[in-house]
């Protein structure tokens, strides 16, 4: 079969290359996809560029979440059958032709969630999820996050929408402000300006920010941190600007502030199973009726991976590039 393999770590465009491998056999309690479309998510080029939470042994595949047709199972799986259509945003190798994964990570789908959706359903849409929960958010609460056209940011905007919760979603450009207005999300403040946090407390009205979502870091964490209520939750997701967080002692101190690190991956070790099934369901409820929409890039093949991972670094893409083995 054909697949994204990578040799050494590097630039993922020019480490990656598309080439033929041996074909997967699925495990006891695994099942074989036949891929369908695959995402490039961040923390993918991360990871082949060799600066992720972990290495994987080389040479790997590259890709983590996919949806596809099942086309064989292992032994003990009794609940899945060849031909099922699936996603999966619990595994490693999905930029191939086929893959394999737990039976348990697997998502049966519905035909109301499409293909382009289904491929990018479950990693940042769950990390969206559980970031609301971690945080306590409730009804009528309001939530301050950076980097508000990325993935996970557009999620928590559009769940909170559904669910009664105020967000207040800060870009870098102005043109940012249009893209998400195209999703239905509102509360865009653009941080160029240097009165943007006077029109973050006028959106908010008077009511206190209980929680912050940040991917950003450097000195636009501290100056959200300001902002936020006394005894509110920080969490630190990621630093899109390459700086370490600049928070405020006293911002701290004063405001007893928590700040805590939120990585899904480190979540799923522990969580049980039955409680990740039931965020799935109601994910792809949400899906379905249509109270979350996933945007979508351009879609390329595995033989134009280089073209495929340089796009997906590219800030104005508007949704995720895909991959079409």
């Amino acid at each position: 079969m054909k697949a994204a393999i990578f040799d050494e770590f590097g630039d993922p465009a020019e480490v990656l290359s598309a080439a033929e491998t041996e074909m997967p056999e699925p495990g006891a309690d695994e099942v074989r996809v036949r891929t369908g479309l695959a995402v490039i998510h961040n923390h993918d080029l991360s990871l082949v560029s060799g600066n992720y939470g972990y290495q994987p042994e080389l040479p790997a595949i590259g890709g983590s979440e996919a949806m596809g047709v099942i086309d064989k199972v292992g032994e003990g799986v009794g609940n899945l059958k060849p031909g099922m259509r699936v996603a999966t945003g619990f595994t490693s190798g999905t930029w191939a032709e086929y893959f394999t994964v737990k039976a348990d990570y697997v998502v049966p789908l519905p035909d109301t969630v499409a293909d382009e959706a289904a491929a990018q359903m479950l990693a940042m849409p769950l990390s969206a999820l559980f970031a609301i929960e971690t945080l306590g958010a409730k009804k009528g609460d309001w939530i301050l996050q950076s980097g508000g056209t990325g993935a996970v940011a557009k999620v928590v905007a559009q769940l909170g929408k559904a669910w009664g919760i105020g967000v207040v979603n800060l870009v870098r450009r102005e043109h940012a402000v249009a893209e998400l207005e195209e999703l239905g999300i509102g509360n865009a403040v653009v941080t160029a300006s240097e009165d943007w946090p006077d029109r973050v407390a006028e959106i908010v009205d008077g009511e206190p920010i209980t929680g912050i979502i940040d991917s950003v870091g450097g000195d636009l964490a501290g100056q959200m941190l300001h902002l936020m209520a006394n005894n509110g939750l920080f969490l630190s997701f990621g630093a899109m600007s390459g700086e370490a967080l600049q928070l405020s002692p006293r911002d701290l101190i004063m405001k007893q502030a928590e700040v805590k690190g939120f990585w899904l991956g480190k979540m799923l070790e522990t969580m049980p199973i039955e409680k990740l099934r039931q965020s799935i369901g109601a994910l792809v409820e949400l899906l379905s009726e249509g109270s979350v929409t996933l945007q979508t890039g351009n879609i390329y093949s595995l033989d134009r991976i280089g073209e495929a991972v340089k796009a997906a670094r590219e800030k104005a893409r508007g949704g995720k590039i895909l991959i079409r083995p």
